[in-house]
């Protein structure tokens, strides 16, 4: 026999209470008496209530629901940003509807429409492009959009990050002060990635700043996969190519298992530096030197600065910029 739904009047009845009491004990409201409080407590518990979300949310027009899309939930990369996001949601008694879009940017228009239509409160995008249609239907959308590990070129959707191009820089600089001067740079699309525009001017400085010439011939745009890793150390080592800087680890990945298949010594004959600092990082041989981005702050920075617009809480500032650090390891000499 199917169990009967209990229903806040079922709880309300029970315990002797109106159901705007046991309405304030569910959501916590101070205004409750200890012993009214405990009473409606033990009857929840006695009749296993579970308040029902949806209508909750219709009744105060919120559904303390953060939509989350996610480019791709097997990356360790955004799996790290994404456990920061729900640790601050659980703290701040907030439900997360993780959505993959499968790193296609037809889909995240989708992605972001059904999770519209589904009345969250607010939305963290961890993205690595943003498309005009996508920009679009974010601001459309009048629903609070924080951008996680991203950000869009006018800098009107608020945003944490690092600073990508100080960041490449440094990691630029470091393969150039090893001698070499011949440095690919390896990335994902740059059509719309501010992100990874930041990426490149960042290489391309540290190259300035050498009195290296720029080859546009240097940088490989590539799917953000391991097997891209992989396929892309034949055009390297064709293009004499003897260090790259890295936008993805499981891209890095896939390039030193192919030197080694190759017969090619890392550091010795070819340096590697990657960018995300996600486990893969070391469980490589060699590990990877690697930029160190704070993965799990920026995952929970991200909620807590979108709570804080949801709440309509004042914020300091739109655009949040933490702190990143360099991680030296075997594949850098």
């Amino acid at each position: 026999m199917e169990k009967q739904t209990v229903t806040i009047y079922d709880v309300a009845r029970e315990a002797g209470v109106s159901m705007a009491t046991v309405s304030r004990v569910v959501n916590e409201n101070q205004n409750v008496k200890e012993t009214t409080k405990k009473k409606v407590l033990e009857v929840i518990d006695r009749l296993d209530y579970r308040p029902n979300a949806v209508a909750r949310g219709l009744a105060s027009k919120r559904t303390t629901t953060v939509g989350v899309i996610i480019p791709d939930v097997t990356n360790l990369y955004f799996s790290s940003l994404a456990r920061g996001i729900d640790d601050i949601a659980t703290m701040y008694k907030y439900n997360i509807i993780l959505a993959n879009s499968d790193q296609s940017t037809n889909q995240e228009v989708k992605v972001l429409n059904n999770l519209l239509s589904k009345q969250v409160d607010g939305i963290i995008y961890m993205g690595t492009t943003i498309t005009d249609e996508l920009y679009d239907a974010m601001l459309r959308s009048n629903t609070p959009v924080v951008l996680a590990g991203t950000m869009d070129s006018s800098h009107e959707i608020a945003s944490v990050n690092i600073d990508y191009k100080t960041a490449t820089q440094e990691a630029t600089d470091i393969i150039i002060a090893n001698g070499h001067n011949n440095i690919a740079f390896i990335t994902g699309t740059l059509k719309n990635t501010a992100f990874n525009d930041l990426r490149l001017q960042g290489y391309r400085a540290a190259l300035e700043k050498a009195g290296i010439t720029y080859n546009e011939k240097n940088v490989y745009e590539i799917p953000l996969t391991y097997k891209a890793g992989e396929h892309v150390i034949e055009k390297l080592l064709a293009a004499d190519n003897t260090a790259a800087v890295v936008v993805d680890d499981e891209v890095a990945v896939g390039m030193v298992n192919a030197l080694k298949d190759q017969g090619v010594s890392i550091p010795e004959d070819f340096e590697i530096i990657t960018s995300n600092n996600s486990k893969l990082t070391q469980l490589t041989r060699p590990c990877l030197t690697s930029i160190a981005p704070p993965l799990y702050d920026i995952g929970a920075v991200s909620m807590r600065l979108l709570t804080k617009i949801m709440l309509k809480e004042e914020i300091a500032q739109n655009e949040i910029t933490l702190p990143y650090r360099m991680e030296q390891r075997q594949s850098t000499k």
